[in-house]
């Protein structure tokens, strides 16, 4: 149950449409369920705005139908997986689930049931210094869409090349906020920090050569960046630069109100 539903739930009640039994049954329901292999949070939509998304990777193709149909009988319309390869999915697939299943194969996520349409303030632009930088890209693509964002992908337009990127300045200055990806030296978080007036989010990948370290390298050339309005989330971390980023472009979940 969401804040949204809560109100509504709320309203329901004061025209004396439902019983009080009733109202206190549904919150009674929560605020997690035990299910031997994993604890879900049934509230995590009502205290953060967001339901609580599955994370695939360590889990098996069963554990994800299991939580993903208990989130779904919940009524939760939009249930992100991240980190679930292709073999998990089909497995899935094949159970013929209530919702349909939107599979993003570069990403190894999935969107169980409704993407929802924007309604976010602006939009997300995630930006990529290489095409090799896709993986973490589509992940936050997908987490971005899940979460009701517009969201615009500008591809390979690393430092490298830095005339791709300032040819699409009217791209970067439009966004509310930008995912910036990169691995090698991970200048392109820093670039972009400094030609936009809205938060950035810095992804370091783990791609490149030896001494790059699997993106300790750009990992730590982007938290020193002296570029203002610069964040940074983990390596490959595309889910939490996309979270962030929606809320951003929804304040209402920072205030509370849904």
């Amino acid at each position: 149950m969401n804040q949204k539903e809560l109100k509504q739930l709320l309203e329901t009640y004061k025209a004396g449409e439902i019983s009080e039994d009733d109202v206190l049954l549904k919150l009674k329901e929560a605020p997690y369920e035990d299910l031997g292999f994993a604890k879900l949070d049934r509230h995590r939509a009502l205290r953060q705005g967001q339901a609580e998304v599955i994370y695939g990777a360590g889990k098996t193709g069963e554990q994800i139908r299991l939580l993903a149909e208990r989130a779904w009988q919940d009524r939760q319309k939009t249930i992100l997986v991240t980190r679930m390869n292709q073999e998990k999915k089909d497995l899935i697939a094949a159970s013929n689930p209530p919702y349909e299943i939107h599979y993003n194969e570069l990403a190894e996520a999935a969107v169980f049931g409704e993407i929802p349409e924007p309604d976010g303030l602006g939009k997300i632009v995630v930006a990529t210094g290489g095409t090799s930088d896709q993986k973490a890209a589509e992940e936050a693509v997908l987490t971005c869409e899940a979460f009701g964002n517009e969201t615009v992908r500008l591809y390979d337009v690393g430092v490298a090349g830095l005339h791709r990127l300032l040819s699409n300045l009217d791209i970067l200055m439009s966004a509310n906020a930008v995912i910036a990806l990169a691995g090698m030296e991970g200048a392109l978080a820093s670039v972009i920090g400094g030609l936009v007036d809205c938060p950035v989010i810095a992804v370091p990948t783990s791609v490149g050569y030896g001494a790059s370290f699997h993106g300790l390298s750009a990992l730590l050339s982007m938290l020193n960046s002296c570029a203002s309005g610069v964040s940074v989330v983990n390596i490959d971390n595309g889910f939490g630069a996309a979270y962030q980023a929606s809320m951003i472009n929804h304040p209402k979940y920072l205030g509370g109100n849904q």
